[in-house]
C-alpha cells in the first residue's frame, strides 16, 4: 500500500543539468556569432523550459529580444546540441538517490519539469535515478507548461492519485506556484535554479536543505495538514 505520490521537478532539484545546458547554449550562441554565456548566467536563467533559455540568452547576446523566426531557428539548434550533451556532466545533488531509494517502494513518484520530454528519460538512467520513476511529464508533453497545474493534475491522473495525497518539491516559484493552482501542499530545495531569488521567500509549505534531510512522518504531516485546511 502506497502513502501516495511524491512530484519532483527535475533540474535544480533532483540534478544539477546547468552544466550540460550551458555546454549547448554557448555551442549555440557561438554558432551564431554571438558571445558564450558561460555557466553562471545559464544558472539563472534556467527553470521555464528549453524555449525561455534560449530567448534569455539571446536577450543577453544582442541587447535586444530576438525575432520569432530567430528565436526558433536557435531553439533547434540548441536542441540539437543539448540532445548530443544531455547527460554528459549532469549530475545528482547529494542527498537525492538515497532519499528516492527510501520512498520510491511507499510513494508513487513522477518527474514534473519544464524539460522537453524526449531528454528525461536518458537523464534519470544516465544518473541511475530512472528505476524510481513511472511517469514522466514534460514541458511539451501537454499545450501549457508550469506553473499551470494541469501538467501537476496530468501526472496524478497517470499515477491514479487524487491530489490529497500528493506532495509537489521543486526548487523554484515556478513549481511553488504550479503546486499552489494544483491544490497540493509544496516542498522547495534551496539549491536550484530560481533566478537568483532565494526560494524560501517564495512560498512553499516547507523548506529543506537536502532531500534525504525529508523523512516519512514530515511528508505525511504535510497531507494531514492539507487535508485538516480542506475538511
Amino acid at each position: 500500500m502506497t502513502l501516495g505520490a511524491l512530484l519532483f521537478d527535475l533540474d535544480g532539484t533532483l540534478v544539477d543539468s546547468v552544466p550540460d545546458l550551458a555546454q549547448a547554449l554557448d555551442a549555440t550562441l557561438t554558432e551564431g556569432g554571438l558571445p558564450r554565456a558561460g555557466e553562471a548566467r545559464t544558472r539563472d536563467w534556467v527553470g521555464n523550459g528549453a524555449r525561455k533559455l534560449v530567448e534569455r540568452a539571446l536577450t543577453w547576446a544582442t541587447g535586444e529580444a530576438p525575432a520569432e523566426p530567430d528565436l526558433d531557428a536557435a531553439l533547434q539548434r540548441f536542441l540539437h546540441h543539448y540532445t548530443d550533451c544531455c547527460s554528459d556532466l549532469t549530475r545528482p545533488y547529494p542527498g537525492v538517490p538515497e532519499f528516492l531509494e527510501r520512498v520510491k517502494d511507499s510513494w508513487h513518484l513522477a518527474i514534473v519539469t519544464n524539460k522537453p520530454e524526449r531528454f528525461i528519460r536518458p537523464i534519470l538512467e544516465a544518473t541511475g535515478l530512472a528505476p524510481a520513476f513511472t511517469v514522466c511529464v514534460g514541458g511539451d508533453t501537454l499545450p501549457v507548461r508550469k506553473p499551470d497545474p494541469a501538467p501537476v493534475h496530468h501526472a496524478l491522473k497517470q499515477l491514479g492519485t487524487p491530489t490529497g495525497d500528493a506532495l509537489m518539491i521543486g526548487d523554484s516559484v515556478t513549481d511553488i506556484r504550479a503546486a499552489r493552482q494544483a491544490g497540493i501542499p509544496v516542498i522547495a530545495v534551496p539549491y536550484g535554479y530560481n533566478h537568483g531569488q532565494p526560494v524560501e521567500e517564495a512560498g512553499a509549505d516547507h523548506v529543506v536543505q537536502r532531500l534525504d534531510d525529508l523523512h516519512t512522518a514530515q511528508l505525511k504531516e504535510l497531507l494531514n495538514h492539507k487535508a485538516l485546511e480542506g475538511s
